[in-house]
């Protein structure tokens, strides 16, 4: 078992590397396009620098009961990668030392961990300012045992954040899975009957869109409105935010780029799209990212391409908040994607 798990951990690694390869080679080496690098360094803003760690980002595992076409976590019912008690209560420890105001608990279905409830209780009782969860909205839906999670939520007063890429059954389905429009909407009643996303509410409930092909999202805004429309209208449900993401080409997105020879379109498309200054707001210069096993880096992104913090601290056995917020950013080409247009973040735009 041991063997099998480490020979799945290369090829993950070698995985990595390969995406890497790709997006360091071709159009950025032969200087058809600026790198990142080369790009920010135009506006003196290279090295990248944190400015304090708000965020701490905690992946609890890559197991999910959706196996979604753009997921750069590459994640699904097959994978293994759950964060074990030990580390979560690491994790608990740096929580109660941190001067990060939000913690924001993610996947995988980050409620699949064994250890789920029992984490969200003992955070719960430490306290932050902001509490996520990054729900799929599905496993609510999934079997018995998690019915009860709009109840579980509320008595932790957690900020539910969850994925829908439209408003409609054809487009969710296509991105997504078959059938997981219709549990999704099932799922977002059951949050609004106890309170979630109901207006004046203070249990808060946002959605999350990516677009579903080789183009970038549209006004955060006018989107909002929209969804809003067509979800009061057609279903009698209500959300608080919309946050439109940026696809970021890497794991799946990446596969899929190549696989449709959209790869360097896209890359032109974020490229021309480039705002210096998205730059200072990206996600990694307040965010700490944990994976599951507790390494640590500078965002989700770069947890999924293996890029470990640039710094003598990295994992969270020996967190030091006053060394990581001295460390360089990590950065590659991917970056592109969070500083196109008005920028990307887990928490929507960032101009």
């Amino acid at each position: 078992m041991l063997k099998k798990s480490l020979h799945k951990r290369a090829n993950q690694l070698s995985q990595s590397k390969k995406q890497l390869e790709i997006l360091s080679n071709g159009i950025f080496a032969n200087g058809e396009l600026p790198t990142f690098k080369d790009k920010i360094a135009e506006t003196n803003q290279f090295p990248l620098r944190p400015n304090k760690t708000e965020i701490l980002q905690i992946n609890v595992g890559y197991m999910c009961n959706q196996v979604c076409s753009h997921c750069h976590v590459d994640a699904g019912p097959d994978r293994k990668e759950i964060m074990t008690k030990e580390t979560m209560q690491q994790c608990l420890d740096i929580i109660k030392n941190t001067g990060a105001h939000t913690l924001d608990l993610t996947g995988g279905a980050p409620e699949m961990n064994p250890n789920f409830r029992w984490f969200v209780e003992e955070a719960s009782k430490i306290g932050v300012e902001d509490f996520i969860v990054r729900s799929n909205l599905t496993i609510i839906e999934a079997n018995k045992k998690y019915n009860d999670l709009p109840d579980f939520f509320k008595k932790h007063n957690i900020h539910v954040i969850s994925s829908m890429p439209h408003w409609t059954k054809e487009k969710t389905d296509k991105q997504r899975g078959q059938g997981v429009f219709n549990k999704s909407i099932e799922a977002l009643k059951k949050l609004n009957a106890v309170g979630y996303g109901m207006p004046n509410s203070n249990l808060k409930l946002d959605l999350v869109y990516n677009p579903a092909g080789a183009f970038l999202p549209t006004n955060q805004a006018s989107m909002e409105k929209d969804f809003k429309k067509a979800l009061i209208d057609d279903f009698g449900i209500q959300f608080h935010n919309l946050f439109a993401i940026t696809n970021l080409p890497i794991s799946r997105f990446l596969e899929y780029l190549i696989a449709s020879e959209n790869y360097e379109d896209y890359m032109y498309s974020l490229v021309e799209a480039f705002n210096p200054s998205a730059v200072k707001n990206v996600m990694c210069t307040n965010t700490i990212s944990i994976s599951w096993d507790g390494w640590l880096y500078d965002c989700d992104f770069n947890q999924m391409l293996d890029l470990k913090v640039d710094s003598k601290v990295k994992h969270v056995s020996e967190y030091n908040e006053d060394i990581l917020n001295n460390r360089d950013i990590i950065i590659s080409q991917h970056c592109y994607g969070c500083t196109a247009g008005a920028g990307s973040s887990c928490q929507g735009t960032v101009v």
